[in-house]
């Protein structure tokens, strides 16, 4: 039981996400569906945690004249670079990919974190986080799976 909220915590956690959760229990002999399923909701946790973060933090710190300055001519210049050369097409799918893609960085913290920059739709963007984190998942599991099977 200790080995199953262990998965779910280090799921949650930023820096391991399920890309560490998922090896970590399948080495503790944790069945690897379960794992999967635990990991998954527990990644996907970090983004209504993620959102009410940013969206609260941000709001406090414009009241500091020095990050409203910085925020309004750098961070919005860079928002509306992506939309002039991106578009606003791809960015669902773009999202998806982003969170699916398990190299370190691009989990669902770092999904949140791009949709809240950009100001995607929250629905959209919990949907395209929710789908990226399900193919991480898959492939972190088959490959910790074929690693385990090798030795």
């Amino acid at each position: 039981m200790m080995t199953l909220l262990k998965t779910f915590l280090l799921s949650v956690l930023p820096i391991s996400e399920l890309r560490g959760a998922i090896p970590y229990a399948i080495a503790n002999n944790i069945n690897p569906w379960l794992a999967f399923l635990i990991a998954v909701l527990g990644n996907f946790l970090a983004a209504p945690l993620g959102f009410y973060f940013l969206d609260n933090l941000h709001h406090h710190f414009l009241k500091i004249k020095n990050y409203e300055k910085f925020f309004n001519k750098y961070i919005e210049s860079k928002r509306k670079n992506f939309e002039r050369h991106v578009g606003t097409s791809f960015e669902f799918w773009a999202l998806i990919l982003f969170v699916l893609i398990p190299l370190p960085l691009t989990g669902a913290w770092s999904g949140v974190l791009l949709a809240w920059f950009f100001k995607l739709k929250r629905k959209k963007s919990y949907l395209a986080i929710f789908l990226g984190i399900i193919g991480a998942g898959i492939i972190v599991t088959l490959t910790t799976l074929g690693i385990k099977n090798l030795f």
